[in-house]
């Protein structure tokens, strides 16, 4: 059986796509920061689970927790990147920035590193990164999440690049979701084209079968995509 690790398994898209995964025979080791919803999530799947509560936050200790994990579960063939945290922060509040700073960037690349140099010693594997759409339109509400997105968008492409050179059969795949019904965006007003989690989840499980490089969860935002790159600035601080 194959074997798969999704960071951020709690709740919304990496939790449903835990369950995709193990009803597609995988073995799946679940990862978060809450310890409970990890318990209540292993009590869903009926096939073999591993579990650890990691808070990629901290980088140091999560890049042992996740290599912790790997041996657990002897070995991992696909890892699943999705922690992440999003505030509305006008005034800029700092704790705010800083754990979106920890968690979507520093955090991303602790797990993402983990991951390079258990699959260059392997030979192959697969690493999914989840960005946003976020990463394509500045915003002054939450200033630090669309920035953490452009991060994680760019640093999957420049490890894409780094692994083609090494000639490593290591697949990349960026996900770039747009409104995905998660408690990320509960009671925020005036959305549209909001997916529910499981249809994202099953949109990013059918990339993962394909190995694609690129994927917009769904797939109209990759229209909305497309505009974002063309509008000019001025356009852009109107929205």
């Amino acid at each position: 059986m194959k074997k798969a690790v999704v960071i951020g398994a709690t709740s919304g898209m990496g939790r449903e796509l835990a369950k995709i995964l193990a009803k597609n025979n995988y073995i799946v080791g679940l990862a978060g920061r809450r310890a409970n919803l990890l318990s209540e999530l292993q009590n869903e799947i009926p096939t073999e689970t591993h579990a650890k509560r990691i808070d990629v936050s901290k980088t140091k200790e999560a890049m042992a927790l996740l290599n912790e994990l790997i041996k657990e579960m002897d070995g991992m063939d696909l890892i699943v990147i999705n922690s992440a945290v999003s505030y509305q922060n006008p005034e800029l509040e700092w704790d705010n920035e800083n754990e979106t700073i920890n968690v979507n960037i520093r955090g991303f690349a602790a797990m993402a590193n983990v991951a390079v140099k258990y699959f260059s010693k392997k030979g192959y594997g697969h690493i999914v990164g989840i960005s946003s759409i976020a990463a394509l339109r500045h915003s002054c509400r939450s200033t630090a999440y669309g920035a953490s997105k452009a991060f994680v968008s760019h640093y999957m492409r420049g490890l894409r690049q780094k692994l083609v050179n090494k000639k490593l059969k290591i697949y990349i795949t960026e996900i770039v979701p747009g409104l995905v019904d998660t408690p990320m965006i509960k009671n925020r007003k005036g959305l549209f084209w909001v997916a529910s989690a499981k249809k994202a989840a099953g949109q990013i499980f059918e990339a993962i079968k394909k190995k694609k490089k690129k994927v917009y969860i769904t797939k109209r935002w990759t229209l909305i995509a497309l505009l974002l790159k063309m509008m000019p600035e001025f356009v852009k601080r109107m929205l």
